[in-house]
């Protein structure tokens, strides 16, 4: 090239403007199963674990969102839109039906799931330490630690001798919950009343329905659509007047009796931290599946004086935070 072609070549670099002459940002695609507002704090601890990658939304990296608003029958749809903006990674944080839906839409583009089940049992990864294929990201233990929500209730309540449980029967893991919670109610010599729901309307039919069903508490399943409304389980459980556990800390903050399950920030943040080092250049494949395996219980007094129930000392020092 002649010095005067180099000349004009360089001058209509110039002339560009400064975002045409930067490297192209990444775009990181976000399949949320709620809301902005509902995944408030999961959001944040996902930020936080891109940011810590090297990722924040200011610089160098773009997140295009798409909301389930709860609707599970709406997560394959939004996921295919992602994967036609052909964004860099697919973000599927918020449990088995994200990821699933994340994973019909595609098999090129790296996905970053984040779930409380088992991903190999879920056909979701090849294995933890070799996930295969595009997927790979966070598992915490809130699904295989639905029995000990059962046998924590019994602690409470050991006179109970039919407990309800709540499954969402639109999720690919409520059957294997349900037998691991009915071998746990065998073992302990209580008899379960199953309900479904996977819709608020659903739902405050279940707490009407309980006084027929002469149950002493209540179990929900480790399920996101149940995680999600803490404050409204919360809220139902004290006016019915039952004793209930979920998976969720935001259930007996909310001011409900007791919870047991995965840690959501450090998940969310793991999963952030993932997004980031695929952006960097590492394969999903070649990332193992990380298991958070830190699971927490949260116990209410408040709550449950309000019910007017003791709970043993033993398990008050066994929790993770005790709430006044």
């Amino acid at each position: 090239m002649r010095r005067r072609e180099i000349i004009l070549v360089f001058g209509a670099v110039s002339a560009l403007p400064v975002w045409a002459r930067q490297p192209a940002i990444p775009v990181v695609g976000y399949l949320g199963l709620e809301s902005p507002q509902i995944y408030a704090s999961r959001l944040a601890a996902f930020r936080q674990g891109l940011a810590e990658a090297g990722f924040n939304e200011d610089r160098n990296v773009v997140i295009a969102f798409r909301w389930a608003e709860g609707r599970y029958d709406r997560l394959s749809a939004l996921a295919a839109e992602l994967v036609q903006q052909q964004v860099s990674v697919l973000a599927a944080p918020g449990g088995a039906p994200v990821a699933l839906a994340a994973q019909s839409a595609t098999t090129t583009i790296p996905i970053v799931f984040e779930m409380g089940g088992d991903p190999v049992a879920l056909g979701v990864v090849d294995s933890l330490s070799r996930p295969g294929g595009n997927l790979t990201g966070v598992s915490s233990l809130s699904v295989e630690v639905s029995r000990k929500r059962l046998e924590f209730l019994h602690e409470i309540l050991p006179d109970a001798g039919i407990v309800a449980v709540v499954a969402n029967p639109t999720s690919p893991t409520a059957n294997s919950q349900l037998r691991n919670l009915q071998a746990a109610a065998d073992t302990i010599g209580v008899q379960l009343q199953i309900f479904q729901a996977s819709t608020e309307e659903e739902l405050r039919a279940v707490f009407t329905d309980l006084p027929r069903a002469q149950v002493g508490g209540l179990v929900f399943t480790s399920d996101p659509y149940f995680a999600n409304r803490s404050s409204t389980l919360a809220d139902l459980a004290l006016r019915h007047r039952i004793p209930a556990i979920t998976q969720s800390r935001d259930f007996p903050l909310a001011g409900g009796l007791i919870s047991y399950g995965g840690d959501f920030a450090q998940s969310h943040r793991n999963a952030g931290i993932y997004v980031g080092r695929i952006l960097k250049g590492e394969k999903a494949a070649d990332l193992p599946v990380q298991l958070v395996t830190k699971v927490e219980l949260f116990i209410n007094l408040k709550a449950a004086a309000d019910l007017r129930i003791s709970v043993p000392p033993a398990l008050m020092i066994s929790a993770d935070q005790v709430i006044e």
